[in-house]
């Protein structure tokens, strides 16, 4: 089966070496970054940081965008500027990329974990709520764990691979609790769930332009919002608190150097002006991956009903944990590139000591997800 699957991948991706997912560029990134050069705007101030804000605000269907320099300072700034502290928790998932649960800890708050739903891989809205329901209790109009007597300040869920999860019955239990939630939408650019982007379900969301996403400014991210004083106070923030005057250096209080540079909007303008063909041609690569797999004795994750996919990164679920490093030494020996899923964030030294709830989904899924290679193939 192995040797069928990897016979698979090269057929769609040719003989030479097989990454996960490569970035595409063309004449008009060039373009861009060339005009960014050439006006001597290469830093946080100039035309296309701004330019990459009204476009992204236009993208997802929120108000406002703040352009960031990526997408774990995304997160971190978002959750500062919402009022999390170091004296409160933050709710998440524990399959998550290891940036999710740092920039929890970045704002000082402690992370506490609920389970995934299996076919989403994101937050399960059961697990969140008997978990709330059992453990929590409302004092002075916030949630408060009972265990630790500390704030809820926030719930983090995770867009996993760009697959929507269950968003808006997350967004209803955190409602009942006055949680305030924060979408990590780092994956999950140009996928949609019941119509809306993600990203704009919660009070902010999001979202990271690496290297290896659907679209990359080689480092990026950006936080959406309909909140403007929530938008006005993460672009101070995210620029070290200056207050705007011609010559004047006045910060009123401590604050991050988190814009995004002009030079990396400029290609970020280039590449968003191509994500729709992007979105097409790796639909159809994970239609083709969905055929085949059919055939075999091997899941295929896809998306939930209501839910439109990006399909970021493809991925596959094997029998247990054996099959799965079994599959990635044969690919990964043979020039193939796979990787499993993370290792749970529970699970990590420095994250060991915080408090979880049941989470079976979550383990099992650590035993038998593979990604698969999924870039944009052109020409």
């Amino acid at each position: 089966m192995f040797e069928k699957i990897s016979s698979k991948i090269r057929s769609l991706f040719g003989d030479a070496y097989i990454p996960l997912h490569t970035p595409h560029f063309g004449e008009k990134e060039k373009a861009y970054v060339l005009d960014a050069i050439d006006s001597t705007f290469v830093s946080s101030v100039g035309p296309y940081v701004q330019s990459f804000e009204e476009r992204m605000a236009l993208l997802t269907g929120a108000r406002y965008a703040v352009a960031m320099v990526n997408g774990t300072a995304s997160l971190h700034l978002a959750l500062v500027a919402m009022g999390v502290t170091p004296a409160d928790e933050v709710i998440t998932q524990p399959l998550t990329f290891v940036a999710t649960v740092n920039a929890i800890r970045h704002a000082g708050a402690q992370p506490v974990f609920v389970d995934v739903d299996p076919d989403t891989m994101g937050m399960s809205p059961a697990s969140l709520e008997e978990f709330l329901d059992a453990q929590t209790e409302m004092r002075e109009g916030a949630c408060h764990n009972k265990t630790t007597g500390k704030r809820i300040a926030a719930c983090v869920p995770m867009h996993t691979f760009g697959f929507p999860l269950r968003i808006d019955e997350v967004i209803a239990v955190c409602e009942r609790f006055r949680i305030p939630v924060v979408e990590d939408a780092a994956e999950s650019l140009g996928s949609y769930y019941k119509g809306r982007h993600t990203g704009t379900f919660g009070l902010a969301g999001t979202f990271s332009f690496n290297g290896n996403k659907t679209i990359t400014c080689g480092g990026g991210g950006a936080i959406v919002t309909n909140d403007r004083n929530l938008a006005v106070k993460m672009k101070h923030l995210s620029t070290t608190a200056k207050i705007p005057h011609p010559w004047q250096f006045v910060h009123d209080e401590v604050a991050y150097n988190y814009r995004m540079p002009n030079l990396n909007a400029a290609l970020a303008c280039a590449q968003l002006e191509r994500l729709e063909g992007f979105l097409e041609n790796k639909r159809e690569l994970a239609e083709e991956y969905r055929r085949f797999f059919s055939g075999l004795d091997v899941g295929f994750v896809w998306e939930i009903e209501g839910a439109k996919a990006n399909h970021w990164l493809n991925a596959i679920l094997l029998k247990d944990a054996a099959e799965k490093n079994a599959f990635l030494e044969y690919t990964n020996s043979r020039d193939i590139m796979t990787r499993p899923i993370w290792r749970l964030a529970n699970k990590l030294t420095m994250f060991s000591e915080c408090q979880a709830s049941g989470l079976p989904n979550a383990e099992w899924l650590e035993d038998r997800v593979v990604n698969i290679p999924s870039s944009v193939r052109y020409g």
